[in-house]
């Protein structure tokens, strides 16, 4: 009776410290996925940043850049759908397609922004408006703090998603509905840059 005790108690040991262990797995995926939310909340944040100046920058350059109407307007069109494609992923961003679209509108906000800063510096009278200068130093900063927060949103995925694929903790992804995210990535090469303002 004696050895049947101990082996229900050594049982139950066992039993417990395997759920334990599940647990730890659980909760280590639910710490992970917090932390790329974190991560994209923090581009959020500098992409609303980098929004809120391109209006200020365009307005600023309209009194010298009468004959580019085309250009603002393909500015603050490229602007407005990040803008959105930004609230959408900002919603939810675990889903990989509103990263993806995110990505895309970003490298489309990107060429627009490098052909205006491109013919901006035809016009000296704006290159040396204070104004000027001083949102390019802002969007300059904006466009650097977005980078270093792709890369931690980068690197929370990655470890979020090397949780998910590991063994055993992917039997517990699958349990407890993790599914993988995906990463903020451009994916036109010529766009991985940031945008280089400068007049």
């Amino acid at each position: 009776m004696g050895g049947v005790i101990i082996a229900l108690v050594v049982m139950g040991t066992v039993v417990l410290v395997f759920l334990f262990y599940l647990v730890s797995l659980y909760n280590n995926l639910v710490s992970l996925k917090n932390r790329f939310l974190n991560a994209f909340a923090q581009i959020d944040v500098q992409l609303k940043r980098r929004y809120e100046l391109i209006p200020n920058l365009v307005e600023t350059a309209k009194g010298y850049m009468k004959h580019e109407k085309e250009t603002l307007e393909a500015v603050i069109q490229a602007r407005n759908t990040a803008f959105s494609a930004g609230q959408q992923a900002a919603a939810n961003p675990g889903d990989p397609n509103a990263i993806q679209n995110l990505s895309t509108a970003e490298v489309a906000l990107a060429g627009s922004l490098n052909k205006f800063i491109g013919l901006a510096e035809a016009y000296p009278d704006l290159k040396a408006n204070q104004n000027m200068l001083a949102l390019q130093e802002e969007l300059t900063s904006t466009e650097n703090k977005v980078s270093f927060a792709r890369q931690a949103f980068n690197d929370a995925v990655a470890s979020y998603n090397i949780a998910c694929e590991s063994f055993p903790s992917n039997l517990v992804a699958g349990f407890g509905r993790f599914v993988p995210a995906k990463m903020f990535e451009i994916t036109a090469p010529a766009e991985r840059e940031a945008v280089k303002v400068q007049f």
